[in-house]
């Protein structure tokens, strides 16, 4: 069968990427396009776009560039519709996803949403438009299957992805961090995120924090979709610990080593946290784009970071807007280096992970798409 995918983010990369190799498994003779990354491109699919080209974050970049964005839709239309897949597959991404849905299912194709969009926090609305286009729902957070039944929605848990990654890339980086561990002061990663913005942003502020405490081996991990230099320029400055080191694509390798971790809030909080690595979570953006995501989303949800949504309690600090200041910064990162709040952590990561149930997500989705199965 022929399948096409649509992620625009480095983690639905990651998550089709595995994917599109579970669906071998089953389908040896199978067809892939997709959206996405050098990842899926990896596994096998042939791409039509680079999430690079569509990495727009927030109400005012949006605006800013919507004619590009309504350009990219039209392009996928047709592209979809050259390609006639089997299976129309969507990532996340959910304002693009969505929209092709919406010209997709009276198309005909069949569609399977992997990765639910946030709409349990906010534009809840949205289940509306699942409900009259998506074929199967196949969801990743323990609560999202309830969540969509209550609202008429047949979803299933397939369990969350990140287990199965961590379990095989992790468990490499672990055993080799373990052979430094300690040897020349503890490891802080720095994780500032993917987005030209949000590292912008927030890096300056993780690097003057880390600079409080210069006892500490810092390592930024760099996204795959960023230049070196682009970080380079960040280091040059006055307010930078002494010893920092940068590593791009190899945020696991930096995990698998570090006793601490400074993470800009997305799916990287959760890949942090099953490694078993105390972390601060940090999220700054604009000022607007804030405004209106507090008014829509703070009657909904309480945190901001996937650890704390899936425990359903502020198992990680967050450190959000005007909150996210280099004092407030340095002064969780000593306390999630050394003394009970970082114990505290640490206890309650393995009640997450527990919580996440066992691996084996893309294989579950897999099957569910091969066959066309709701269940």
């Amino acid at each position: 069968m022929k399948y096409y995918l649509i992620a625009g983010e480095p983690s639905g990369d990651l998550h089709g990427s595995n994917l599109v190799l579970a669906i071998k498994q089953l389908d040896p003779d199978a067809e892939f396009r997709a959206w996405g990354g050098d990842l899926l491109e990896a596994a096998g699919a042939t791409l039509a776009k680079h999430y690079r080209e569509l990495a727009f974050m927030g109400l005012v970049e949006v605006v800013k560039n919507l004619r590009t964005i309504l350009g990219n839709e039209k392009f996928c239309r047709r592209d979809i519709a050259a390609f006639q897949p089997d299976r129309l597959i969507l990532i996340d991404y959910s304002g693009f996803n969505l929209r092709i849905a919406k010209w997709a299912k009276p198309a005909g194709f069949d569609i399977s949403y992997y990765i639910s969009p946030q709409v349990w926090a906010w534009r809840s609305y949205r289940v509306k438009t699942i409900k009259a286009t998506v074929d199967r729902m196949l969801v990743i957070l323990p609560f999202e299957e309830a969540w969509y039944g209550e609202r008429g929605v047949k979803a299933t848990f397939v369990g969350h992805p990140l287990l199965d990654t961590v379990a095989e890339q992790g468990a490499r980086s672990r055993v080799r961090g373990n052979e430094t561990r300690g040897k020349d002061g503890l490891v802080v990663a720095l994780l500032p995120g993917s987005r030209t913005q949000e590292i912008t942003t927030g890096l300056p502020i993780m690097l003057a924090a880390a600079a409080r405490h210069p006892q500490h081996r810092y390592v930024i991990a760099a996204a795959p979709g960023q230049e070196l230099s682009f970080y380079q320029d960040f280091t040059n400055g006055v307010d930078v610990p002494p010893r920092l080191t940068i590593e791009k694509g190899a945020t696991y390798d930096i995990l698998g080593r570090a006793d601490a971790a400074l993470v800009t809030s997305g799916t990287a909080t959760l890949e942090t946290a099953l490694f078993g690595v105390p972390q601060v979570v940090c999220y700054k953006g604009n000022a607007i784009n804030y405004a209106i995501a507090k008014r829509l989303v703070g009657k909904h949800i309480k945190y901001i970071s996937l650890v704390n949504l899936i425990t359903e309690a502020p198992t990680v600090p967050e450190l959000v807007q005007n909150d996210f200041t280099v004092e407030k910064l340095a002064t969780q990162l000593q306390k999630i280096t050394a003394g009970p709040e970082r114990d505290r952590q640490l206890a309650d990561l393995v009640a997450l992970r527990a919580k996440l149930g066992s691996g084996g997500a893309a294989k579950r989705a897999a099957r569910l798409i091969f066959t066309g199965k709701l269940v």
